[in-house]
């Protein structure tokens, strides 16, 4: 189990979860075509996180053209090139499965608003 462990550590990502729950995350991930590599993106709301370690996954839901749509991406995945966080979410659960039953502006997760005063905290760390 030592050597599983040890290779499993070997192949993990740095820095790979700078999200969280509800957050509106933007994902470019690498897709083949025969021999062309492309990268696609993928935007919405994340909603679900889940296991640890190099299985850990998250569930990105997006409407498209009016459907709902939802795709599961691995965290540590060689194809997932990216994740921006478009706009920071607001929510009280850790998982939003009840997203899926509400339409409109009733499936939308309020954007978390930093105050003024962490906002200058924030930024003098940066600096």
């Amino acid at each position: 189990m030592d050597l599983i462990k040890a290779i499993e550590t070997s192949q993990l990502k740095e820095d790979a979860e700078n999200f969280s729950i509800g957050d509106t995350v933007r994902v470019h991930f690498s897709i083949v075509e025969g021999s062309n590599e492309r990268v696609q993106v993928f935007e919405g709301v994340c909603i679900a996180k889940k296991r640890s370690g190099l299985r850990k996954t998250f569930t990105v839901r997006k409407i498209s053209y009016g459907v709902g749509v939802e795709r599961v991406f691995p965290v540590h995945s060689p194809r997932v090139q990216k994740v921006d966080v478009v706009r920071p979410g607001k929510v009280r659960r850790a998982k939003l499965y009840y997203v899926r039953k509400r339409v409109g502006k009733a499936a939308k997760v309020m954007e978390y608003i930093r105050k003024k005063q962490e906002e200058a905290e924030s930024r003098s760390d940066e600096s």
